[in-house]
């Protein structure tokens, strides 16, 4: 790289050994279960139950979003077991980086790369933003967006400081979090009435009409944020005692628990009362609570404390997650080589988690440059974390396909399912939840394409301090 020796980085909590590359390249120790790795694909999505999506129902309405919900769910379902084959093939931490650049090049990696970390370093300014309604809930002289700030400092610091316990925290918190949405479906089912739910259910009228679909499709971000990330355990396979049986095994037991959640959640908050009430909020649960056992219920009081675990789940998984990301691109010399540095004490990727939080605490406090179009700061910004995902799934399943005609001989320990129908499912339904979306959202889509265009940019300056990096890597045929 640039200004360094060429000796690479050492990886977070490497040992030099075996490795997706070459032999003696720095590896990752492989200490994460199965279980563990379930709670890392669950964790980093749980959130999403919380908030984020009740936004699909000011456009939608309750049922045209199930129905929004039910296509996003299908087009999880078929990606999560099409993605599954590229991470067991390619245990790598860049994740859908690692994949496409072998499929395509340096080119499709950095796309892969770039739109995987808007993903990530998007979706943890919305996540603290709902830390800071809850917390704001229970009290109320805290301003939320202080509170946000406040729960990146803390998570971020515990990430440079504690990444050996990383994974059993997240484990902890995401089994916290399951029996907490639990309990509120417990809760609120003595009031659920079919009838609030159904109201006004098609966009905010009572019947189906042609004119219901506009609603549905612009629903589509919010019904994504059911699910998004949960490819980041992608990240973690390097760190897999055994990835070719424990990732399959928490890939689809991690989005069967999800979709489960989702429904659930779903359908009790809808039915427990006035749900328009609860369609641009960012504490959905706690209001709908509200419906049911009143303002002041020592339930609403232990619904904000434990619904803070799912919260907490994600945000800290992402945290990790990004830094992750932003270390191996920089590793690869697709960023900065200085994001690469590893704490001298902690052996963590401390500037990488660093620069991820500025980024996200800028994006807090950035109302007037991110509320726009019509949207609250939070529905835009889970907008431009969608738009990474869905960009990373279509260039995901393109490596998928391609990977498959030019290299079939790879080793695959697992195969998608019904091939080519699945990955090519998963590939359509990006394709439309991005045009749509494009549509819906066309200045969050600029500014999306700004950022890539920038990367690229940077990209096309840089292309000497990546070439030893791919060789090392052993991404790409010799």
């Amino acid at each position: 790289m640039q200004g360094e020796s060429n000796a690479r980085p050492a990886a977070i909590g490497t040992t030099v050994g075996t490795s997706p590359g070459k032999p003696g390249a720095p590896a990752l120790n492989q200490t994460l279960g199965t279980w563990q790795l379930w709670g890392i694909a669950v964790g980093l999505v749980i959130s999403g139950e919380y908030f984020g999506w009740s936004y699909g129902w000011a456009s939608a309405g309750t049922l045209g979003f199930v129905v929004t919900a039910l296509f996003v769910a299908a087009m999880y379902t078929t990606f999560i077991f099409s993605f599954t084959e590229l991470t067991t093939s390619i245990p790598h931490a860049g994740g859908p980086f690692a994949y496409a650049r072998r499929a395509f090049g340096p080119t499709g990696g950095y796309l892969a790369g770039a739109a995987t970390l808007v993903e990530f370093v998007f979706a943890p300014p919305a996540i603290a933003l709902a830390i800071g309604a809850y917390l704001h809930l229970q009290f109320p002289g805290l301003e939320p967006k202080h509170a946000a700030m406040g729960a990146y400092l803390v998570f971020m610091a515990l990430n440079i400081v504690g990444v050996q316990i990383a994974a059993t925290f997240e484990l902890i918190v995401t089994l916290l979090a399951i029996f907490e949405l639990l309990v509120f479906m417990g809760v609120v089912s003595p009031g659920f009435a079919w009838t609030h739910f159904v109201k006004g259910g098609w966009s905010g009228n009572d019947h189906f009409s042609l004119g219901s679909f506009h609603g549905m499709f612009a629903a589509i971000p919010f019904a994504i944020w059911f699910f998004l990330a949960i490819e980041g355990v992608a990240m973690a396979a390097e760190e897999a005692k055994n990835p070719r049986r424990s990732i399959p095994i928490a890939y689809v037991a991690g989005i069967l628990t999800l979709v489960a959640l989702a429904v659930g959640v779903m359908v009790f908050a809808g039915g427990a009362g006035d749900w328009t009430t609860l369609a641009n909020i960012n504490d959905p649960l706690p209001q709908a609570m509200k419906f049911i056992v009143g303002e002041h219920s020592g339930w609403m009081h232990m619904l904000v404390w434990l619904g803070l675990f799912g919260l907490v789940a994600s945000f800290h998984g992402i945290i990790l997650g990004y830094s992750r990301q932003i270390f191996a691109l920089a590793r690869e010399g697709y960023l900065p080589a200085w994001l690469a540095k590893i704490h001298p004490r902690f052996k963590t990727p401390y500037r990488a988690i660093l620069a991820g939080g500025v980024v996200g605490i800028a994006a807090i406090y950035s109302d007037e440059l991110i509320q726009f179009g019509g949207q609250t700061l939070t529905a835009n910004i889970v907008t431009m974390s969608v738009f990474g995902a869905i960009v990373m799934y279509i260039v995901s399943m393109a490596a998928l396909f391609r990977l498959r005609r030019v290299q079939p001989a790879m080793d695959r320990p697992f195969r998608a399912p019904l091939y080519p129908f699945f990955p090519a499912f998963a590939l359509v339904a990006a394709l439309v939840c991005l045009g749509t979306m494009v549509y819906f959202n066309a200045l969050v889509a600029g500014v999306f394409v700004v950022f890539l265009a920038l990367g690229y940019a940077y990209f096309l300056a840089t292309r000497t301090q990546r070439e030893g990096g791919v060789a090392a890597e052993g991404l790409l045929e010799e």
